[in-house]
């Protein structure tokens, strides 16, 4: 279980530069100790997670926040390995992406998604989702270490 002092590990898989942008500052801003880590791709995102290649000695991670239109590997398949995966099933993976198609949101968590989020348009209603993601899954939430 994490404590209000330990470092949370958050993995952003995120191909647009922008939307890392307003996370990450997002996140800076927020007051919950966390140190993210951003791949480009749902290969480089599995490649993370599974240790392999050039991040075969990346932390463990507590939260994944997951675009579902990834280079490579979308999001869906990204998440599906993510729960196929014995050590990796209690991992919150929350999808945060533009769509809010109905399709999408049924699909997600139908492999199990712990929460969808639309990105907001508006770059301060962004910060601020973020900053909810932030508080809910690090500080209300009570999270498995990895």
């Amino acid at each position: 279980m994490i404590t209000p002092l330990q470092l949370i590990e958050v993995l952003l898989v995120e191909d647009d530069p922008g939307d890392e942008l307003m996370t990450r500052e997002a996140l800076e801003g927020n007051r919950i100790v966390n140190r993210l880590h951003v791949v480009r791709d749902g290969e480089e995102a599995l490649d993370f997670l599974f240790r392999r290649g050039a991040h075969e000695n990346a932390p463990g991670i507590d939260l994944v926040l997951l675009d579902l239109n990834l280079p490579k590997y979308d999001g869906r398949e990204v998440l599906q390995q993510i729960r196929s995966d014995p050590g990796l099933t209690h991992l919150p993976v929350v999808i945060l992406t533009t769509s809010s198609a109905d399709e999408d949101v049924l699909s997600s968590y139908k492999l199990h998604v712990n929460a969808y989020v639309t990105k907001p348009v508006d770059v301060n209603e962004f910060i601020a989702a973020i900053r909810q993601i932030d508080d809910f899954w690090l500080t209300v939430a009570r999270l498995p270490r990895s």
